[in-house]
C-alpha cells in the first residue's frame, strides 16, 4: 500500500491530483456490488414483474451513465473520455439476489477505479430503488475494486 495520499496538499488540504506529466496508458477496471434480498423480489424481478419496469435494463443503463458522471459526483475525480463501461447483472440464487460487476476503460493518463465503483454503486440503488415497493430489506452489500490494470501503480487483483 502507498503511504501518502495523493489527494492531500502540504497542509492537509483537498487536492486534485496534477495527472499532466503522466503517461497515457489504457486502463481498465471492475468492481462489483450485490443486492441481497427475499427470494420472491428475485423471482419477481427476474421475471420482468417489478411494478416500475425493467428492472435489470433500467439498472444497467444507470450505471452507465453514473459512470460517466463520476467526476461530477466525487470532487477530485478528473473527467475522463471512457472508452467503455459496461455493467453485468446476474442472479445469484444462494444469496438470494443479484451481482453487479462493472467495467470502465479509458486510454488516458488517471484510473478508472472510481468509475467502476460509481457504476456499480449506482446499479445496486437502481435495483433497490426499483423494487423497494415489494421488499424495503433488501441490503446493498461488498462494493469493492476487484482488478485493476494500467498505469504507473501496476494492476491489482483481489484476492478471492
Amino acid at each position: 500500500m502507498t503511504s501518502a495520499l495523493t489527494h492531500l496538499g502540504a497542509q492537509g488540504e483537498a487536492n486534485m491530483v496534477d495527472v499532466g506529466d503522466k503517461e497515457e496508458t489504457t486502463r481498465t477496471a471492475i468492481a462489483e456490488g450485490f443486492v441481497s434480498m427475499q427470494p420472491e423480489t428475485l423471482k419477481t424481478i427476474l421475471a420482468g414483474n417489478a411494478k416500475k419496469g425493467d428492472v435489470l435494463g433500467t439498472a444497467r443503463i444507470a450505471g452507465i451513465m453514473a459512470a460517466k458522471k463520476t467526476h461530477e459526483l466525487i470532487p477530485l475525480c478528473h473527467p475522463l473520455l471512457l472508452t467503455k463501461v459496461s455493467v453485468d447483472i446476474e442472479p445469484d440464487h444462494a444469496l438470494p439476489g443479484l451481482k453487479v460487476t462493472a467495467l470502465a476503460r479509458v486510454t488516458g493518463k488517471t484510473g478508472v477505479e472510481m468509475e467502476a465503483l460509481t457504476a456499480a454503486s449506482v446499479a445496486c440503488l437502481t435495483i433497490y430503488d426499483m423494487a423497494k415497493a415489494v421488499d424495503r430489506a433488501m441490503v446493498i452489500s461488498g462494493i469493492r475494486l476487484v482488478e485493476k490494470t494500467g498505469g504507473k501503480s501496476g494492476d491489482y487483483k483481489v484476492n478471492a
